[in-house]
């Protein structure tokens, strides 16, 4: 299954601006330092990040911690995308929901343990 299919539902940028509050340049912000990651999906493709990753308060807050831990495993943004977006019955459920829940301990280490 391909990335853009795992993920059920994806915000173009200016949508998750519109939803945040904010303007589309901070939203590319919050992306380069590793609040959020996005990638190009559709047709045509256009930049678009998760849509599990905002909350009504904001993007996911444990989730720039776990983004950090995940690339520091050596993790590119698209296989970072692809795990918290798999299930894992071991959870069970899927990382991003387990950071939802603000599981974010468990979900850290299991992302440290990736490394090794």
């Amino acid at each position: 299954m391909g990335l853009a299919e795992l993920v059920n539902d994806w915000l173009p940028l200016p949508d998750v601006a519109e939803r945040l509050g904010l303007q589309v340049t901070k939203v590319h912000r919050l992306i380069d330092d590793g609040t959020l990651l996005a990638m190009r999906v559709g047709r045509p493709p256009v930049r678009s990040i998760p849509a599990d990753f905002i909350t009504e308060d904001g993007p996911v807050d444990s989730l720039r911690g776990t983004i950090s831990v995940l690339r520091d495993a050596g993790f590119g943004d698209d296989e970072a995308l692809r795990w918290l977006f798999t299930p894992d019955e071991s959870l069970p459920g899927r990382p991003i929901d387990a950071l939802r829940t603000g599981r974010k301990t468990e979900i850290r280490r299991r992302a440290q343990a990736l490394a090794w």
